[in-house]
């Protein structure tokens, strides 16, 4: 038997109303952000989530609109812990979440699995940091970087100890990741196109504390330099230690050294260390004063290390997206394939492997206790 179902005016306005939302409100267009937000380098990670948060608010402020449509950037954030493995279920989720891109990963060994899963899903995923340059020789044309790569800081390093600094014996260490194992190669390379072989090349791991054994073994070499491949969480027991046994051996590094957390682990220990980065100073990047001032407001702390790069590396994806008018990755990947944008690290702009043309590397050392600007290497030098 039919029954008739009568709805009561007001309940009919009401359904009314609730089924028009959805017209009513923005779009959301969410963006991933993939870092190591627990574990050893979560200070880091959550350095990189907080300049993408401050991205994600600066572009909503500007009430950007898609195809004269209002839209609403979201960030959704993911922590792959500086694992492989995890980086790659971390990258399946955000694919699975719907995000238009990714802004990450942190290490070169998570970016690197990581990047075939936003490539087979036709995402862009932009590191702002990730200075292996294997990351971006994969053939992917959806990986981007928005900082110099290792094959370029580890021959100015190179270039660096040996005219700079007149190393004559110099010993290599690294970590066995493929940031820091990449980068010493790199660094030999520089070492050997200038005739000068290192006396020794040891490993360790990215869990070692005690550098002990490995430095007894370079202090048999006589060194007077020691190149470590690896991030301020160890160099900084490394720099204690080389103090503690009497070792006079200059300490360099090569990205991941120059941060807060390397002053306050190596303490008096640390003066002296000497550390290229990729990257302008911030006091040098062309928005470097107003965003330092704009993290401290916000986060009331200080830049770990990153959050600039982080910073530029969304801004730039939701340039690409404003420029297409679309937030599909088929629309906007050619507009960030193609674009010029003046961020706050400076001009980014991408080669054909999606690498950024014109680096900067700045020389750091560590003077009265604080990461010293030395000399600025590379970059655009019609600027």
């Amino acid at each position: 038997m039919q029954q008739n179902i009568r709805i009561k005016p007001l309940a009919l306005a009401a359904m009314t109303m609730i089924l028009s939302l959805p017209a009513l409100a923005d779009d959301t267009v969410l963006i991933g952000l993939a870092g190591p937000l627990t574990g050893p380098s979560a200070r880091i990670g959550k350095d990189l989530e907080n300049g993408a948060r401050l991205a994600i608010a600066d572009a909503n402020a500007q009430k950007p609109t898609l195809n004269g449509k209002p839209v609403t950037f979201k960030l959704l954030s993911e922590d792959d812990q500086s694992d492989p493995r995890t980086a790659v279920a971390v990258a399946q989720r955000l694919v699975d979440e719907g995000v238009a891109g990714v802004v990450g990963h942190w290490n070169t060994g998570t970016s690197i699995p990581a990047a075939r899963i936003y490539h087979d899903a036709g995402i862009a995923q932009v590191a702002p940091v990730a200075t292996g340059h294997g990351y971006t020789q994969q053939g992917f044309d959806t990986s981007f970087r928005v900082m110099g790569h290792d094959d370029d800081g580890g021959n100015y390093a190179g270039q660096y100890a040996v005219k700079t600094l007149k190393a004559q014996r110099i010993a290599v260490i690294d970590d066995r990741t493929a940031f820091g194992q990449g980068l010493a190669d790199e660094f030999i390379k520089s070492l050997q196109a200038q005739g000068v072989q290192p006396v020794t090349r040891e490993y360790v791991d990215d869990k070692t504390v005690d550098f002990s054994a490995v430095l007894t073994t370079v202090r048999s070499k006589n060194a007077d330099l020691i190149f470590f491949g690896g991030v301020d969480s160890q160099a900084a027991p490394l720099a204690r230690k080389l103090k503690q046994l009497g070792m006079n051996a200059q300490l360099m590094g090569a990205g991941g050294f120059v941060s807060q957390t390397f002053l306050t682990l190596a303490q008096r220990e640390g003066e002296g260390v000497v550390a290229l980065e990729p990257g302008l100073p911030l006091e040098q990047m062309p928005g470097g004063k107003a965003f330092e001032q704009a993290y401290r407001d916000r986060y009331h702390t200080h830049i770990e290390l990153h959050a600039p790069f982080a910073y530029d590396a969304t801004r730039v994806l939701i340039a690409a997206i404003e420029q297409a008018g679309s937030a599909n990755p088929a629309d906007y990947l050619p507009k960030l394939r193609a674009i010029h944008y003046q961020g706050v690290t400076g001009a980014i702009a991408f080669d054909a492997q999606g690498n950024l043309q014109q680096p900067s590397f700045t020389l750091y050392r560590v003077v009265d206790g604080k990461w010293q600007p030395q000399t600025v290497l590379g970059g655009d030098k019609t600027q």
